[in-house]
């Protein structure tokens, strides 16, 4: 699992996943509305990632993929990764992908992500660079935690740079410059 101290990954690892039971579990109150106080086999439930995870391990549970990987957003993201709304989806999108990956047994998701990632991340830093303060908010209500992180650190470096730019001048000349050799004739 990842950083325990971390507060993203507690987020990341708090997004809910469908799970099938493979076996039966008494004393669980997953359901408040059933009348039995346990889970059947073959049952159908959400689960945080982090329980389900856990569950998966000791093989009592199977993952599906979460629908925020479905094969719909595949295609919305290889068309134009740009537009999509990453962050209605999963505001955890690439570390959540990283981290259910090798348990749902999906062999395309790490290049997947790294693609879609890719994409996205050429036009963060272009509108990180060149937005306005109204334009940024806009911006930053479709990226997911990850690429807001860079917009960020790409705004500051740039405010750094401008900072730096206008603070003295740009080329000093060196003192050694400035005199002659002697000549050897």
């Amino acid at each position: 699992m990842g950083n325990y101290y971390d507060i993203d990954d507690i987020l990341a690892e708090d997004e809910l996943v469908s799970v099938i039971f493979q076996k039966g579990a008494n004393g669980v109150g997953i359901d408040p509305s059933a009348e039995a106080y346990g889970v059947e086999p073959g049952s159908k439930v959400k689960l945080p990632f982090w329980l389900a995870h856990e569950l998966h391990v000791r093989q009592v549970v199977t993952m599906k993929l979460p629908a925020c990987f479905n094969q719909q957003t595949r295609l919305e993201l290889g068309a134009d990764g740009k537009a999509v709304d990453l962050r209605s989806r999963c505001l955890y999108f690439y570390e959540f992908g990283c981290k259910i990956a090798p348990l749902v047994g999906d062999r395309d998701m790490g290049s997947f992500l790294l693609s879609a990632f890719r994409n996205r991340y050429q036009e963060v830093l272009a509108k990180a660079h060149s937005a306005a303060y109204t334009a940024a908010s806009k911006i930053l209500t479709l990226l997911t935690k990850e690429e807001i992180n860079l917009y960020e650190a790409a705004q500051s470096s740039m405010a750094a740079f401008k900072k730096w730019r206008m603070g003295g001048p740009r080329l000093q000349r060196a003192s050694v410059l400035g005199r002659k050799r002697k000549s050897t004739d």
